[in-house]
């Protein structure tokens, strides 16, 4: 008998707590939610060689929602682009940034498409921004080109 009553006991109290959570999520309205609204999600850095291969961009958004907003993370697809991002909230009206750094160094030259996931607390989480250039080696392009000529008369 103890036990019967030890466990709708139980069963009660989990059926409240999980009743005041379904509450609490349903009080946050998604409309009045903070909303991040970039001024382009994708970058292009063109052409550059592998000696200049660190680059950085800033990804800058504005906070279009009702609310505050925060960034709970950044992640890229690759280690060798690094996303930094703002801790505090940005509040509606305000401006932010996602600062994002790509390292080729030691990696082969070629054509390359990074994307970062940003998971926020706004309406629409997560969001992908996407870095893309192409990182030769350090021949002038020149000298590339006229090795490309030469290759097609006399070969």
């Amino acid at each position: 008998m103890k036990k019967n009553i030890l466990f709708l006991l139980l069963l009660l109290t989990t059926s409240i707590s999980f009743a005041q959570g379904i509450v609490k999520q349903e009080e946050v309205k998604p409309k009045d939610k903070g909303e991040m609204k970039f001024e382009k999600t994708r970058h292009n850095f063109g052409v550059f060689a592998v000696d200049t291969a660190t680059l950085t961009y800033d990804f800058v958004f504005t906070n279009v929602g009702k609310s505050p907003l925060i960034i709970h993370q950044a992640s890229a697809s690759c280690g060798c682009t690094v996303p930094e991002y703002t801790l505090e909230p940005i509040m509606p009206g305000c401006k932010g940034k996602i600062t994002v750094t790509y390292n080729g160094k030691g990696r082969r030259p070629g054509v390359f498409r990074k994307s970062i996931t940003v998971h926020n607390s706004g309406k629409q989480s997560p969001i992908r921004l996407y870095i893309e250039g192409e990182m030769i080696d350090n021949t002038p392009v020149e000298l590339i080109q006229d090795e490309i000529l030469y290759q097609d008369i006399y070969q």
